[in-house]
């Protein structure tokens, strides 16, 4: 009888201590918050951060003192800005290295786009220069319908008109194609100096 008093005690007491064990892990752990107010002062708050100072970074503390998470400051607007067009930039540099793996590449489709501008330029500027000589044409036409005394046809006046605007879009289409050029060289010469960062050649 004394020996099952015995080992019911000792079953109690491994229960009693399994149970404290389990009632100290279950326990909610006390964090402490550390942040710096508005006076410089360090500050130690068991209830949280106030919202005015959560945007400067704070520390959470165990209840041994140690640091168990680290919340920086929230970023500021220029450096939020700064991030953005930091991935802006990365996203323009993975397009232009999917387009040129060196700048061999880049001065190959420089050549090319100049030589495509350069192409479409000089066939305008030979559809001007028929226009023109159609122009001068029609001109000596009229003029000499003028120098007989006859009124000059109205169809021929149409198409003098019809030259002078042709002629006009013409030189329009020209002036659009250098200036494509210029642009394309430039483009070029920005293309060219990034790849030749990105890939340090």
């Amino acid at each position: 009888m004394r020996r099952l008093s015995v080992i019911g005690l000792s079953l109690s007491l491994g229960l009693c201590s399994s149970l404290g064990a389990w009632a100290e892990e279950k326990a909610p752990e006390v964090l402490l918050y550390r942040y710096i107010d508005d006076k410089g002062v360090t500050v130690l708050d068991r209830q949280g951060v106030p919202p005015e100072y959560s945007g400067k970074g704070y520390e959470v503390l165990n209840q041994r003192g140690r640091v168990v998470q680290v919340v920086p400051p929230a970023p500021t607007p220029e450096e939020i800005r700064a991030a953005e067009a930091a991935k802006i930039q990365a996203s323009a540099d993975a397009q232009l290295l999917h387009l040129y793996s060196n700048v061999d590449d880049v001065d190959r489709a420089k050549a090319r786009k100049l030589a495509e501008l350069d192409g479409l330029v000089n066939m305008t500027q030979g559809n001007l220069k028929g226009v023109t000589n159609q122009q001068s044409s029609l001109q000596s036409q009229a003029a000499d319908q003028e120098r007989a005394g006859r009124p000059v046809q109205q169809q021929l006046l149409d198409q003098l008109n019809d030259l002078r605007e042709r002629q006009q879009a013409l030189q329009a289409d020209i002036a659009r194609y250098q200036a494509a050029r210029k642009q394309a060289e430039a483009s070029f010469a920005v293309d060219r100096s990034r790849v030749q960062k990105l890939t340090q050649q």
